[in-house]
């Protein structure tokens, strides 16, 4: 049971904190930016030492697990020095990670000695060409690679996260699950999310619910509602004869608001309270203007929580009303 002191309007606990260190990326995935989005000067993007006052703060208010996400996490310098002081905090029960995949191959044996407990790793098709086509890079035998390094590490968790586009990737969604079993990781569907500008396809027309993708996939399995819950959005799915589980994320078949436990650190320190939504508190003027004073940060960090709202409105069929990327809010 939480003891977080972080209760929002609605009676949700707060409990669960996800931090985007950098905006940047070594992908330019359709569904995320344009290829050639514009990121935000350095001296915009919180440092280090900070990012691990904001986890301190979160987690003396009893927060217990960080994710840490991006853009891509592990492109950001001295990444490392900010995972071993965040995993070391008294209190948190577990540091995870979202990544892209392509710096595993050299980072997995450095991110499991950190402290990092679970790793997210992207990946939306086996396919090279599609895989090109989808991140507008060709690296998924490094992405391959990597999953490979990190199957043969002891990590608690790993799993694949895959961003289905009908017609464009929902062909492989078999595959996807033959794939993560093979590798022992479990894997979460994701309805896209409806943030950002993007010109590479119509979100509406690509649209295809859960409901749908779990109705094929149990054509091939027999599969189960599960009673597990990892405090994410994530509803999942035994698979009768495997221990691995399959995932859904359907902020549009399957609203999963009323029971969020988690807020947003933007690469820039802006607490985000909603992906769905632009209710934000600036904690990056808190910590610049009053370095080292834990208490007026925890403060500003509970007094945010009036700004969380009750739920997100994405509609496929209206021009997108947050135009940040999901690069820019943190996966």
């Amino acid at each position: 049971m939480s003891d977080s002191k972080l209760i929002d309007p609605f009676g949700r606990k707060i409990d669960y904190l996800r931090i985007s260190v950098t905006d940047r990326c070594d992908f330019r995935c359709t569904y995320c930016m344009d290829e050639n989005a514009t990121f935000l000067p350095r001296r915009d993007i919180l440092s280090l030492e900070e990012i691990v006052q904001v986890a301190s703060s979160f987690v003396a208010l009893g927060t217990r697990k960080i994710r840490i996400t991006g853009g891509e996490p592990l492109v950001r310098k001295d990444i490392l020095f900010a995972l071993k002081q965040i995993a070391a905090l008294p209190g948190l029960d577990e540091l995870t990670i979202t990544t892209n995949g392509s710096q595993l191959e050299k980072m997995g044996q450095q991110l499991y000695d950190a402290g990092v407990s679970r790793i997210n790793i992207s990946l939306d098709t086996l396919k090279r060409e599609r895989f090109e086509e989808l991140t507008r890079r060709d690296k998924l035998d490094q992405v391959l690679r990597g999953i490979k390094t990190v199957s043969k590490l002891p990590f608690k968790q790993l799993k694949l996260n895959a961003v289905i586009l009908g017609g464009h990737n929902d062909d492989e969604i078999e595959d996807l699950v033959e794939f993560a079993i093979a590798h022992k990781m479990d894997i979460s569907f994701i309805e896209e999310m409806p943030l950002g500008q993007i010109s590479h396809h119509d979100r509406a027309k690509v649209y295809i619910s859960s409901d749908e993708l779990l109705e094929r996939l149990q054509h091939r399995w027999q599969l189960s509602l599960s009673e597990r819950s990892t405090g994410g959005p994530s509803r999942y799915y035994d698979i009768a004869g495997e221990s691995q589980q399959v995932g859904f994320i359907s902020p549009h078949s399957h609203n999963f608001c009323s029971t969020c436990n988690r807020v947003r650190l933007t690469a820039e320190g802006r607490l985000l309270l909603c992906l769905g939504n632009e209710h934000s508190k600036d904690l990056k003027s808190v910590l610049r203007t009053h370095p080292d004073d834990a208490d007026l940060l925890q403060q500003s960090i509970i007094d945010s929580l009036v700004l969380k709202p009750e739920k997100h409105h994405f509609n496929l069929d209206e021009e997108p009303q947050i135009l940040r990327f999901m690069s820019a809010t943190g996966g």
